[in-house]
């Protein structure tokens, strides 16, 4: 049996592996700027599906015993509310706002997370958690200062702004449905689970290469496809096959509360990605949104401690 502090530990550390790869996801966008939201998505999660097919099919005779039409209900809509839809405004986001407001907004999902978690039976009682909310509060506004205070980028900005938001709600309700249901599944693994979501998911992608042949007909070089091909695999392998197992492991091992904590490292990593690509280094509102951002974090897990 795991102690709690090592458990702890080892989930804190899957939360900022998490971190790290699901940060890509800001990045790619920019990477190929010329291809649309639908486009993107439609890449990334055609790998993942692909991949994850691949990887289950070995268990799925043993794998399918444990899932209902309930499990698939439940997977069909944490897929989309985690992966297809998220990412369609995710990248539009990116791509019409910027990283750095994009960074900003979804930067508030540990306040919606760590809300929300805060009414589960046993959680740690809300005043003890104010500290870290505000720590997080403060940092996300560092964070997209400059890109609120900046010159206006009209009604581009404005969409951009709104696809934030809507990312903002889709992935709050996709990380407390996913970690109700790894609570509920206990015969079915992190990893298996993780796959399963990408088998829906690359189902789902499927069905969205109409629309995107439709409204978002592409024309590019066999150069740019390649380049394309080459960013979706990279993202579907490590943020959403190596990402989102880490992610799993860790809401197995942490409570709700200290789970919406854990996705300031996916701000955090975005941030310091964008740097890289835009090749400066941060300024001092970016930077002290670094420092309240660790505080946070590092606030929530005293808040979480129990006494020997």
């Amino acid at each position: 049996m795991r102690s709690g502090t090592s458990a702890t530990t080892l989930g804190i550390l899957c939360g900022m592996g998490a971190g790290a790869l699901w940060g890509l996801v800001f990045l790619a966008p920019e990477l190929v700027r010329a291809f649309h939201p639908l486009w993107l998505t439609i890449g990334r999660y055609l790998a993942y599906g692909a991949i994850s097919a691949a990887l289950i099919a070995p268990r799925w005779g043993a794998l399918r015993a444990h899932l209902s039409r309930k499990e698939w209900l439940a997977l069909l809509w944490l897929a989309l509310a985690g992966n297809t839809l998220y990412y369609i405004l995710l990248s539009a986001a990116v791509q019409m706002g910027g990283i750095a407001m994009t960074s900003l907004v979804i930067g508030f999902l540990p306040v919606l997370v760590t809300l929300i978690g805060s009414r589960a039976h046993g959680a740690v009682p809300l005043v003890k958690l104010a500290p870290s909310l505000l720590f997080c509060v403060a940092g996300a506004v560092c964070i997209g200062w400059q890109a609120l205070s900046g010159p206006q980028r009209g009604m581009t900005g404005l969409i951009g702004l709104v696809c934030a938001i809507g990312a903002l709600v889709s992935w709050t309700l996709y990380a407390v449905g996913n970690r109700h249901w790894l609570a509920k599944l206990t015969a079915v693994s992190v990893q298996d689970w993780n796959l399963l979501t990408g088998v829906v998911t690359g189902a789902q992608s499927l069905m969205l290469v109409p629309f995107a042949l439709f409204f978002a007909p592409e024309v590019h070089s066999g150069t740019e496809w390649l380049r394309f091909a080459a960013v979706s695999i990279a993202v579907a392998v490590l943020a959403s096959i190596v990402g989102n197992a880490l992610w799993n492991r860790m809401s197995r091992l942490l409570p709700l509360t200290l789970v919406g904590q854990m996705i300031l490292f996916e701000t955090l990593f975005a941030l310091i990605y964008g740097f890289v690509w835009e090749q400066r280094w941060p300024t001092v509102s970016e930077a002290l949104a670094f420092v309240l951002i660790c505080c946070g974090v590092i606030s929530c897990i005293s808040a979480h401690r129990r006494p020997s």
